[in-house]
């Protein structure tokens, strides 16, 4: 589902790069199969954003509403699990799983991303990219309404991915997300706290140009990275977020004895 990928490129950190993509970005929403046509207009405001806005502007927007405030956080565990010791393990779980599909993290992110998240899922089948989704319904549910709030172009990813994964927000889950206080991203107090708590690492502590492209960090000559992020939204598989493992034999590979990648 290139779809995924798509959102996986827009949720990320804004770059210049993506910016000069929008165009491409426009016509491969426009021509997928899996969003309804109600659906791919209400991402219109969001490119048009992209498309439009100064990059130091959206890089403080997307700052400001992702970092600032836990309860929008892009971290998915950040919503069930919180800093207790079930976090570490689920992430744990997560990572071996994209090992056992034969990938490996390429980013310094968590593997509970969003964006990792949904690179990962964008290279497995529609109906394994759902069933995934779907155990994150609760979540996404939750993550659309309260940037729904926030009257974010943003939203409409979310909401987008509500509809793939066929989540309700009468789940259980989802009431008790809903039903909790959303941060306030003005509370300088509560935002020092966030900063002062110690960092995990499961990626690589170096990345190269093509995974700094869209995580915020320099990416080196902006031609070329914007010549590379064409290129990935095109292919198959694309490596910002995530890699093949070159050695790795997935299950599939192994069950029909199958060589090396």
């Amino acid at each position: 589902m290139k779809i995924l990928k798509i959102f996986s490129v827009l949720l990320s950190y804004p770059t210049v790069a993506l910016q000069k993509a929008v165009p491409e970005l426009r016509q491969l929403i426009a021509a997928d199969i899996y969003l309804s046509s109600e659906n791919k207009k209400a991402l219109t405001p969001l490119l048009d954003k992209l498309g439009s806005e100064d990059i130091y502007t959206l890089e403080e927007d997307y700052v400001f509403l992702f970092d600032r405030s836990r309860s929008l956080s892009l971290n998915l565990f950040e919503h069930v699990h919180g800093e207790s010791r079930d976090r570490g393990s689920a992430m744990v779980d997560l990572l071996h799983t994209y090992e056992q599909a034969g990938f490996a993290l390429h980013t310094a992110e968590l593997p509970d991303y969003l964006p990792v998240l949904l690179e990962f899922l964008s290279t497995q089948t529609p109906h394994e990219a759902k069933n995934i989704l779907n155990d994150a319904g609760p979540i996404l549910v939750a993550l659309a309404a309260r940037l729904k709030e926030r009257q974010t172009p943003y939203a409409a990813i979310l909401k987008a991915l509500v509809v793939l994964a066929q989540a309700s927000s009468n789940d259980e889950q989802a009431q008790q997300l809903l039903a909790e206080k959303i941060d306030n991203p003005n509370d300088l107090e509560a935002l020092d706290a966030v900063w002062e708590e110690t960092a995990v690492t499961f990626g690589p502590e170096s990345l190269d140009s093509c995974s700094g492209l869209l995580s915020g960090r320099s990416g080196g000559d902006l031609n070329r990275a914007e010549a590379m992020l064409r290129a990935q939204l095109a292919s198959d598989e694309f490596p910002i977020h995530i890699q093949r493992m070159p050695s790795a034999l997935t299950n599939k590979q192994r069950a029909k004895g199958g060589n090396n990648v």
